[in-house]
């Protein structure tokens, strides 16, 4: 009981300073325009930005599944801060064991997204870059680029599912599985959900 009273004060007291330094991010910005210093007002509404994505992050981990498949999330691997001097929203989500894994990874403003968008929307390009290993298909409405691949050591065939929506692109990457696998593990994303808090 007192590790439930742990946890909660834990959160609580998490949120607290993160408000905190989002009040701080906002007061640094707005002295700083004031006084004619834009570089350090710039860098204030970045880090405000960054502390907006983060909690949006945290908000899109909790429509992800507890499950891909038969792969159970390792949460102590979630990731919604990024990597270093990436700016935006990014969130990742690793499922199962080194010996089968999935994972799921959303970023907003992809520079993949406008790539991926011309090969879905114009037929002559996606034809010339036609290869055995990808295809188009739809995931709750939105096309998509599922590639596979087949590992020539083990035998094993591991699949992406690239699926772009407005500016926010998710990926689905299982290993040892199926078209059929994948597929229905990305129809159980809430696709709608998070396309609505990533925007």
């Amino acid at each position: 009981m007192n590790t439930n009273k742990l946890a909660i004060a834990l959160v609580l007291s998490c949120q607290v300073v993160m408000a905190q330094e989002f009040d701080k991010n906002i007061s640094a910005a707005r002295t700083s325009y004031a006084s004619g210093n834009l570089q350090d007002a710039r860098f204030a509404m970045e880090q405000m930005l960054r502390d907006i994505d983060i909690q949006i992050g945290k908000e899109v981990l909790k429509l992800l599944p507890a499950k891909v498949g038969a792969l159970a999330m390792n949460e102590k691997e979630d990731n919604v801060t990024g990597t270093g001097g990436y700016v935006g929203l990014y969130v990742s989500r690793h499922y199962g064991t080194d010996a089968k894994r999935a994972s799921i990874e959303i970023i907003n403003n992809s520079p993949l997204i406008t790539s991926l968008n011309a090969i879905l929307s114009m037929p002559v390009i996606g034809g010339m870059m036609r290869d055995e290993n990808q295809k188009i298909i739809r995931v709750q409405g939105y096309k998509s680029i599922l590639n596979k691949n087949v590992n020539t050591e083990t035998g094993k065939t591991n699949y992406e599912l690239q699926i772009p929506m407005n500016n926010t692109l998710l990926t689905l990457k299982m290993d040892d599985t199926t078209e059929g696998e994948i597929t229905t593990a990305a129809n159980s994303i809430p696709l709608a959900k998070i396309v609505q808090l990533a925007q």
